[in-house]
């Protein structure tokens, strides 16, 4: 890749463009962003490495909901999509979503007054014994398991994403949910937070976690720190998709072929109305790494700007490194 001062990857899609918005939104849907997120990933091409979206993988699990998706995936996945024909693909994903989630919703036995016990384990009957919604450790090397499209349609993922499924399936069947990010494991409660609640475990096919459970998943995820309240506060929908976005980045940071993923990932990120500041040096620092040396050196001296006054040293640091790009073009 040349180091010219454009980047290919920096056109303004459909689904970039709806995401910003959605993202700005009083209450922001988290099914709306979550699914263009994966609409990102299907007109960016992506997930164009062994199959089209809407193939078969040779796994078990449904294939439904967002099955098919990749004829209409396809006109955007040129080096240079139609912004029309890319916008119908966007629609269609977002569409196909929503429609399979409100499915799923339907499938739930109807019933008055559920406690919250009872909602949890309706949810693990019909989700995870039925459908078979769930996770296991191969799927964390999937980057599937971070899109909402295809987590539908193979009925596996990450447990944020498996959690994204369970709250967005309950609240259409007007259950009082909500997520809960763990550290290092995505959860979702059913009640009041602070009052009588239970937690479940999609990722665990939907069961229900006692203290002792939970204070070894914490446990585990921290290297022995107790379980604090503050880590079952619920989990509001842009902390929740700026976490699905980390968990993008760092599925793509050992994997140097897929620098473009991880340079989406970042830049959607960036798109939210509150993001860690230092987003903006690893973009910059990726654009250097794809060959764009000349945009990178100045998003790296634009960023030693703003942080300079706080942190003069990191910004000669990264000074440095826009000198060193700049370099390279010699």
């Amino acid at each position: 890749m040349g180091g010219g001062d454009g980047t290919g990857e920096e056109r303004s899609g459909a689904a970039r463009r709806r995401f910003a918005e959605a993202a700005r939104e009083d209450r922001p849907d988290l099914a709306l962003l979550c699914l263009l997120i994966g609409a990102e990933a299907t007109t960016r091409g992506s997930l164009r490495r062994g199959r089209d979206i809407g193939g078969t993988t040779g796994e078990t699990g449904g294939t439904r909901g967002t099955e098919g998706t990749g004829n209409a995936a396809g006109a955007a996945r040129g080096a240079g999509p139609d912004p029309v024909d890319e916008e119908a693909a966007v629609d269609r994903l977002v569409d196909e979503g929503q429609a399979e989630l409100d499915r799923l919703a339907g499938l739930l036995p109807f019933r008055r007054g559920r406690a919250p016990a009872e909602w949890a384990a309706a949810l693990e009957r019909t989700l995870g014994r039925e459908l078979g919604f769930g996770g296991s450790a191969p799927d964390y090397r999937r980057l599937e398991s971070s899109l909402l499209p295809e987590v539908l349609r193979r009925r596996r993922g990450l447990p944020i994403l498996l959690s994204v499924v369970w709250t967005e399936v309950a609240r259409r069947a007007g259950a009082p949910v909500y997520g809960v990010a763990l550290p290092g494991h995505f959860v979702v409660g059913f009640g009041d937070p602070a009052g009588a609640h239970v937690l479940a475990d999609p990722f665990g096919g939907g069961t229900q976690l006692g203290e002792e459970e939970l204070a070894v998943m914490v446990a585990g995820a921290t290297g022995g720190s107790p379980l604090s309240a503050a880590a079952l506060r619920p989990a509001g929908p842009l902390e929740t998709v700026l976490r699905i976005l980390n968990n993008i980045r760092a599925w793509a940071a050992p994997r140097p072929e897929r620098s473009g993923v991880r340079l989406w990932a970042v830049e959607l990120s960036l798109l939210l109305p509150h993001h860690p500041g230092r987003l903006r040096f690893e973009r910059a620092q990726l654009l250097v790494e794809r060959g764009h040396f000349l945009r990178g050196a100045r998003e790296m001296e634009e960023y030693a700007d703003v942080v300079a006054a706080m942190e003069p040293n990191a910004a000669e640091n990264v000074r440095r490194a826009a000198r060193a790009a700049r370099a390279r073009l010699n």
